[in-house]
């Protein structure tokens, strides 16, 4: 099947999301449990307006070299500057057909095989990632176990689970997800972390570490304060707290005051290779796509996610060439025209 075939077939296979053909967020809205957002509702959809509002300059008066788009990331090399978000819940939020566990043992090895990885979600049940990095290490340490922000003891356990897989190359904490009530609901209490906590966390992961769900300068400033190696851009799509800024709009003043200190990613409403150049041109490393790929895996599995990836590297490979840009390193904010 091609792109807008196993589109069609997904219609048929999920609850909550409607497949549309541009997930921008509109016909979900505030839909929960689905793929909605926190009241307002429309956190989703900024975010994907935000990158549309951005224009590409091209320029074609340039040597005529090959793109190149494979992506360095913690002593591994990747395919494409493009990683696969955490995701949770999914039988609840998008359909029966799999379950969490199910879904991440089908996703992580499809993404380690297109030569990609995936960053796989966490949730009340504690068999959730644990099954994602026993996966993760039959392919080679591929993937990213993305840990909440759960009381000390809890995440230690988590950490210690990790320590025994050896390959698995990178860990994340979705710190946006603190306002969780099953978080809340922990004693001790889980949630927000200072930097100190932080930086226990990360020592004790012995892993390079990734922090998800950074919004401010300030915050960006602290994930390096507390020795993070990475973090991600992201305000959850709107899932945890509405009325919050896009993405795009927060990026370049993050980028301006980390950048080089650790890696980059940035995630929400990018749905394009045009979406990617403009994020890279902002100044993220790398993006992380969430949403978009449910579809594609419940229609069709491993072969669902290879058709959207070739789509969107197919795209930004072609914004490249247009653009003068034939290594992910040429990439740079005069590519591009702001609002």
């Amino acid at each position: 099947m091609d792109y807008n075939e196993i589109l069609a077939a997904a219609k048929a296979e999920l609850s909550g999301c409607k497949a549309c053909p541009i997930c921008n967020g509109r016909a979900c809205g505030n839909n929960m449990p689905g793929p909605g957002c926190k009241a307002p509702g429309n956190a989703a959809a900024r975010n994907y307006d935000k990158w549309q509002d951005i224009c590409v300059n091209m320029d074609t008066l340039c040597e005529n070299k090959p793109v190149d788009i494979s992506f360095p990331l913690f002593g591994r090399t990747f395919a494409a500057p493009i990683f696969i978000a955490p995701l949770g819940a999914v039988n609840m939020h998008y359909g029966p057909k799999y379950d969490d566990l199910a879904y991440n043992r089908l996703l992580v090895p499809a993404c380690a095989e297109y030569g990609i990885a995936a960053f796989t979600g966490d949730g009340v049940d504690p068999a959730v990632m644990k099954d994602a990095s026993d996966v993760m290490e039959t392919v080679d340490g591929i993937g990213i176990p993305t840990i909440k922000p759960w009381n000390r003891e809890f995440v230690f356990e988590k950490l210690d689970y990790l320590h025994s897989k050896k390959d698995i190359f990178a860990v994340a904490m979705d710190i946006d997800g603190a306002g969780l009530p099953f978080l809340k609901a922990m004693n001790p209490n889980a949630g927000s972390k200072s930097v100190a906590e932080m930086r226990e966390i990360i020592d004790h992961a012995g892993k390079p570490f990734i922090i998800k769900g950074v919004m401010t300068v300030r915050g960006a400033e602290k994930a390096v304060e507390a020795g993070a190696s990475g973090i991600v851009v992201s305000n959850h799509g709107g899932r945890v707290q509405g009325g919050v800024p896009s993405t795009a709009e927060v990026l370049p003043a993050i980028a301006d005051a980390v950048k080089g200190k650790l890696t980059i990613f940035v995630d929400g409403g990018i749905r394009s290779g045009v979406d990617i150049f403009r994020a890279l041109a902002l100044g993220a490393d790398a993006v992380l796509i969430g949403r978009p790929v449910v579809p594609f895996i419940y229609a069709a599995g491993a072969e669902g996610l290879k058709v959207y990836l070739d789509k969107l590297i197919g795209e930004l490979t072609s914004t490249m060439t247009m653009c003068g840009t034939p290594t992910l390193k040429d990439i740079g904010r005069d590519n591009v025209i702001l609002p």
